[in-house]
């Protein structure tokens, strides 16, 4: 009688925390976020969505994937239903891609926004706003692989013209070409190798000389020692020479040009002489056999003196 009562409550335990543990998962699973619905509206593929995909804004996850719809009003265009939370910064210019989750192919709904209009977004369960779902990469790529192929083809044509025997040929001939200035560079470079060596051996020479020149105890700074005490000596026997002519010309103009001076005044009175003595032979030449030279007539104020007569005076 005792195992029943036991075993009873054993079986009320283990029922008990059984429903213990299901309300502590619904509690912490249950999602108590506030979302909104906005309808996605495709024209392209959607491939790898499926309901309850993720629905992410900027990388962050805002929501879930409802349902995947085609539209009843237009042919071949998807409604794609997400429920996204309250608090995402939905905005007239916010639009949505499809991305994919590495390399499973599973995607996702990635919203981004322009920026362009910030204006709220408003929706509702009666009302429900539609956002524009702009191509993905793998959709880009699809639409322009036609556009790539053409591309190819026109490439691989070209390069088939490029690689034809003609061309072929010339780029054999430009390669042999190359070859033979690479091996003529190479004989250039021989044979300016002893060349290089003698200029080295200039240059090494000119260094030493250069050297030699600055250097204070060189040949060149001797010469110029030599020249400067050389032109000190002789500015030395300039400056005595100078100093001999002041001296000559010192003792001229004192001693000598009086000197010459009072010679010249004798042989100024004796030529003075000469000339009176010309002057009366030329006048009375009898004086000098006679003697004696006839006597100038008095001037006036001299005794003797009288003034002429007049011509016509009575």
């Amino acid at each position: 009688m005792e195992n029943k009562p036991h075993a009873f409550l054993a079986g009320l335990f283990t029922i008990g925390l059984l429903a213990v543990i299901g309300l502590v998962v619904f509690f912490f699973s249950f999602d108590r976020t506030v979302r909104e619905p906005y309808d996605l509206i495709a024209t392209s593929s959607v491939t790898g969505l499926s309901p309850d995909a993720d629905v992410r804004f900027r990388g962050l996850d805002v929501g879930k994937v409802q349902s995947i719809r085609f539209d009843p009003r237009r042919r071949g265009q998807i409604v794609i239903r997400i429920l996204v939370d309250a608090k995402a910064p939905i905005t007239r210019s916010t639009f949505a891609t499809l991305g994919l989750q590495g390399v499973t192919g599973i995607a996702f709904v990635q919203l981004d926004d322009t920026g362009i209009d910030e204006s709220p977004l408003h929706t509702s369960s009666e009302a429900v706003a539609q956002l524009p779902l702009r191509p993905g990469l793998l959709d880009q790529l699809q639409q322009r692989g036609e556009a790539l192929l053409r591309k190819l083809d026109s490439l691989a044509d070209e390069a088939n013209a490029m690689l034809s025997e003609p061309n072929r040929q010339q780029m054999i001939a430009a390669v042999a070409s190359l070859q033979q200035a690479a091996d003529s560079a190479n004989t250039l470079m021989k044979q300016l190798t002893p060349a290089t060596g003698e200029l080295r051996q200039t240059l090494r020479s000119t260094n030493a000389l250069v050297q030699n020149l600055n250097s204070p105890n060189g040949a060149l700074q001797t010469n110029l020692n030599k020249a400067g005490t050389a032109a000190a000596q002789a500015g030395a026997a300039l400056q005595s020479m100078n100093e001999s002519i002041g001296d000559l010309s010192a003792r001229v103009g004192y001693n000598t040009l009086p000197r010459v001076d009072s010679l010249t005044d004798d042989v100024r009175s004796a030529v003075r002489s000469v000339n009176r003595a010309a002057d009366t032979f030329s006048a009375n030449p009898r004086s000098v056999l006679f003697g004696g030279a006839p006597q100038p007539a008095p001037g006036p104020g001299e005794a003797g003196f009288a003034w002429p007569a007049a011509h016509g005076a009575k």
